[in-house]
Order: C-alpha cells, then structure tokens, then sequence
C-alpha cells in the first residue's frame, strides 16, 4: 500500500521489534500502552496519538539515504543479533549514554536521524503546543469578557525526543514541509524498475519451466503416448 521501499523497511522494523521482544520477553512501546489505558480511566480525557504517519516518515527516511546507505542500513537491520538485557534498557534512560548512542547514529546516518528523530521532534513539539493551548470557557453573552484555563497536558514520547522538544518548545514551527513526501530520485526508480524486472522474469521462467516440465510429464504416460499414435494413424488414413 505504501510502496516497495516502505513495506521492506516496515518488514525490517518489525523483525527488531520481534528481535527485541525475543530478548526482552516484552514488546516495545509498553509506555504508550500503558499512557492509554490510564488515559480512559480519567473522566472526560481525550486522547491523542501525536506522532508523524508512519508512511510519511518512512518515505522521507528512504528518500535521504543514497543507495548504498539503504543497503548498509538493511544490511545491519536483517543481520541484528546482539543480545539485548534489561539492565541494558536500563543504561539506555541514562542522559549522557543516550546522548553517546545518538551521536553514533548521527554519525552513521546523519540523513536519517534528520528524517526520523529530527524531524519528528519538530512535529511532536507542534502537536504537543497545540494541545497545551489555554481553553476559552463559555461565555453567557458576547458583550461577556473572555476567560481562559490552562489546559492539563500529558504528552508521553520516546526519551530521545525529549531534547529535541525542549530545544523547539519556543520556536516558532511550521510543520508542512516535513510532512511532504519528495518525489523518487532517477536511481530510486531503476532500482525499482530492476527490481520489478528481475521478479517478474523470474516468475516468467519459472512458470516456462514447469510448464515444460509438466507437458514431458504428460507426454511420458502411456495413455497419452495410446492416444497420440492412435491420433497419428487417423491422420495418416
């Protein structure tokens, strides 16, 4: 639905996902199961999932990384084997150990750190802000001076996005231009094109192939073998 691309890294994503549920024996995002389910218990909360779209996030991601940088990262997320404890979970909550991992991110990839964590800072801090506006109470009449309450917020995010809100929550953000998707680059479309190519000539043979092989099949049975000379002698009277 979302694309090639976007549906091999969402495969990739949820084979750490599964990797970090197998070591773990929990799955990630318990924070936002649990922010829901303490939600509906307060009477008259609303609810809001506050995160960019999964497919835009992804497409922008794919969209920076050149080619080789798409094979390096598939590479790395299909060959993900390192043993994950709780204790490490633990060491990651601490600030100056997440800054360290974050920094290697950028490093490895700064494209997509730019698109993924960046970017979504950018868009959390927006969606939080319009969340924590004040709230106009009803008016009796319109001559009726306005009056404002603040509004109670909870907004629970991944811990890497906390310094980034806190650097954007005084910024004056607009968020349309992370959330257009960037029209694929000439490489993007023969990768695809080969890749489309490739499949669909493997499929070509392969049906060729077992056609052939089916045909000899029903050729070498001797009832078909009967029915063929039987054929040939009425065409020879």
């Amino acid at each position: 639905q979302n694309g090639v691309m976007s549906g091999l890294m969402q495969m990739l994503l949820l084979k750490v996902s599964a990797h970090i549920t197998e070591q773990l024996g929990m799955a990630p995002g318990g924070e936002f199961r649990e922010a829901f389910k303490e939600a509906s218990k307060v009477p008259f909360c609303k609810f809001h999932l506050g995160d960019r779209p999964i497919p835009v996030t992804f497409k922008r991601a794919i969209a920076a990384l050149s080619f080789w940088q798409k094979v390096k990262l598939a590479w790395g997320l299909c060959f993900l084997s390192d043993p994950i404890s709780k204790d490490d979970v633990e060491k990651c909550k601490q600030k100056d150990l997440l800054e360290q991992m974050m920094a290697e991110m950028i490093g490895e990839f700064p494209d997509l750190h730019r698109t993924i964590v960046s970017e979504r800072d950018i868009y959390l801090t927006y969606m939080l802000k319009q969340a924590a506006k004040q709230i106009e109470l009803p008016r009796a009449s319109e001559t009726e001076p306005r009056e404002y309450i603040p509004a109670v917020v909870v907004g629970v995010v991944g811990m890497g996005h906390v310094p980034g809100i806190e650097k954007n929550w005084n910024s004056d953000l607009n968020i349309q231009e992370i959330m257009s998707v960037p029209p694929p680059s000439a490489s993007s479309k023969i990768f695809k094109f080969v890749i489309k190519a490739t499949v669909f000539g493997l499929m070509g043979y392969g049906c060729y192939r077992i056609g052939q092989r089916t045909v000899q099949f029903i050729l070498s049975m001797p009832a078909a073998q009967s029915y063929l000379q039987k054929l040939t002698e009425i065409r020879s009277q």
